[in-house]
């Protein structure tokens, strides 16, 4: 009787066990499930927050950009720091904000934005002045805001190509796109790009067409050549140990998000539960604003033309200091500079569509320092983002 009581015993226990165990791989199945199940942008505010009152045509260059952070520094001087990483080729200065409640003393998150490095690019470096303004305007009266800048230092270089800015061209005053000038996948001729450098140092090359191929841009003699990659390098290789969480640097006008490398093999490795990281973002972008993504290792297809995307400052940016990286084109096709001056028109708008991708990252800024899943909702302001443009 008693091993007869032993043996029900026993088979109990296993049963329980499987049952344990069974409802354990549900319950983490779900959770899986639900770690693809994207947030949707709430609109409801905690309290109201207000957006910078720009007007549509009040572009700022090289000189209307200093301006506006003298303004912001003297208006604004427990919440930014205004400097410069370096100068350019020309000597302006590359400036940088960093914005955060200098009174908390929080250990901090940071994450770096820039913008321009193509100088006819203009919305780029936009976009860094307006989120600069729309964190500073709403510090104190909106609870997300506040606890973004007592928690995080936000980084922002508007203008990584003042010369380029201020001539209102793709290239740097060596005729160099500084985008392929760092040193990963340097020089490589499926990357659309020529080691040329400035021959002689007098005389400026910055790209050559090849008939049924298409423009081919000059990426500089080596990597870093130039004073404007350089003073990226250094300045990040000073801040990557604090607490650094991401990094978006932005274009126009490809209408498009995407992260690390775009073509050929990945220089660096990236595990499968970073990959998911990046591609949850892109799933995100693509629900919650008007903005398509590519994922990593896919080749841009425009007008029918593969556009081999390589060695560019996000792909370096990822290899040395391994965050979340993306490169941020907005506008659309139609706003496209290339070779050209390009489209600017519809500012204010284009501003309201590139602050839900901002304060998406900004707000999940802890989550992406870990690689974590960024599942943090947030508010924004009544017409953010804005209707897409007919």
């Amino acid at each position: 009787m008693h091993k007869k009581f032993s043996r029900i015993i026993s088979l109990f226990l296993c049963y329980l066990l499987l049952v344990l165990t069974l409802s354990g791989c549900i319950e983490e199945k779900q959770n899986q499930i639900e770690q693809k199940e994207l947030p949707k942008t709430e609109s409801i505010l905690d309290e109201t927050s207000i957006l910078p009152d720009w007007r549509d045509g009040g572009y700022h260059d090289y000189y209307g950009t200093t301006k506006l952070l003298n303004e912001f520094n003297d208006k604004y001087q427990n919440l930014i720091d205004i400097f410069s990483i370096g100068k350019s080729v020309l000597g302006k200065y590359i400036w940088c904000i960093r914005i955060t409640n200098e009174n908390s003393d929080e250990i901090k998150s940071s994450c770096l934005i820039d913008g321009c490095v193509h100088g006819s690019e203009w919305e780029a470096g936009e976009a860094c002045l307006y989120l600069a303004e729309y964190l500073l305007i709403n510090f104190g009266a909106n609870h997300t805001i506040t606890h973004i800048l007592n928690s995080s230092e936000v980084f922002l270089i508007p203008l990584l190509n003042p010369d380029g800015r201020q001539g209102n061209v793709r290239w740097n005053e060596n005729g160099i796109d500084l985008n392929r000038n760092f040193d990963i996948d340097f020089g490589r001729l499926r990357g659309r790009v020529l080691r040329i450098g400035k021959p002689l140092g007098l005389i400026k090359i910055p790209y050559i067409k090849f008939p049924r191929r298409g423009y081919y841009t000059n990426c500089g003699r080596r990597a870093f050549s130039e004073p404007e990659c350089q003073a990226l390098r250094d300045f990040m290789n000073e801040i990557r140990y604090n607490d650094f969480s991401f990094y978006i640097n932005c274009h126009t006008a490809g209408h498009w998000i995407n992260g690390p490398w775009m073509a050929f093999k990945p220089p660096f490795e990236m595990s499968q539960h970073e990959i998911n990281i990046i591609n949850y973002v892109n799933n995100w972008v693509e629900k919650n604003t008007e903005y398509d993504t590519y994922k990593s290792g896919e080749v841009i297809i425009d007008d029918g033309m593969k556009i081999y995307v390589s060695g560019t400052i996000v792909d370096w940016f990822f290899k040395e200091f391994h965050v979340p990286s993306f490169l941020f084109e907005m506008l659309s096709h139609d706003y496209e500079p290339w070779m050209g001056a390009g489209k600017h028109d519809h500012l204010v708008h284009w501003m309201k569509t590139a602050l839900p991708f901002f304060m998406y990252l900004l707000v999940n800024i802890d989550n992406l320092r870990h690689w974590k899943v960024p599942d943090v909702l947030f508010p924004l302001p009544d017409g953010v983002p804005p209707v897409p443009l007919e």
